[in-house]
C-alpha cells in the first residue's frame, strides 16, 4: 500500500502533465519547452543549495538515491507552474492586473507548500519559512519571464534580419 505522501507526489506529476497539455497554448509549445527547461535549471540549482545547507528537508521522495531535493517539486511542479505563469501572463493588461498575477502565483504555491509542510512528510522546514518560499518563487518567476522575453525578442530580431 502506498503512503499518502507518495500518492500526493504522483498526483502532482499527473496534474502537472495535464496542465502542460491542456493549458499551454498550442502555438507556444516551443516557448513552453524554453520556459520549462530554464525554470528546471534554476529550481534544481536552488533546490540543491537549500537542501545541502540544511534549510529544507524532503523526507519522502520518489527518487531517493539521486539527490536529497524533491525531484517532483523542483523538476516537474515548479517548472510547470512557471510555464503557465509566463505563457499566460496578461501582457496587455493593466499594471494592477500584472502585479496581481505576480502576487497570485507565488501566494497559492506557498499556501500549498505550507499545508504540505504541516500536514505531510513531503517537506520539512529546518531553517526556512514560508516567506522565503514566497520570495524565491516571486524572484524565479520574474527571472524566468525576463529570460523568456529576452530570448523570444532575440529570436524574432534574428528572423527579421
Amino acid at each position: 500500500m502506498m503512503d499518502s505522501g507518495r500518492i500526493i507526489l504522483i498526483s502532482v506529476i499527473v496534474i502537472s502533465i495535464l496542465c502542460l497539455i491542456f493549458i499551454t497554448p498550442r502555438d507556444k509549445i516551443r516557448e513552453a519547452h524554453l520556459v520549462f527547461l530554464f525554470k528546471q535549471f534554476v529550481t534544481w540549482l536552488l533546490g540543491i543549495i537549500v537542501v545541502e545547507f540544511h534549510l529544507i528537508e524532503y523526507p519522502v521522495r520518489i527518487i531517493q538515491f539521486a539527490a536529497k531535493t524533491s525531484f517532483v517539486f523542483e523538476f516537474i511542479a515548479y517548472p510547470t507552474v512557471c510555464t503557465i505563469f509566463v505563457l499566460r501572463f496578461p501582457e496587455h493588461k493593466s499594471l494592477w492586473h500584472k502585479a496581481g498575477w505576480y502576487v497570485l502565483f507565488p501566494t497559492w504555491m506557498t499556501i500549498l507548500e505550507v499545508w504540505m509542510e504541516h500536514s505531510t512528510d513531503l517537506i520539512r522546514y529546518i531553517h526556512w519559512t514560508w516567506y522565503f518560499t514566497w520570495l524565491t518563487l516571486l524572484i524565479t518567476f520574474h527571472i524566468s519571464r525576463v529570460y523568456y522575453k529576452w530570448f523570444i525578442q532575440g529570436f524574432r530580431d534574428r528572423k527579421k534580419a
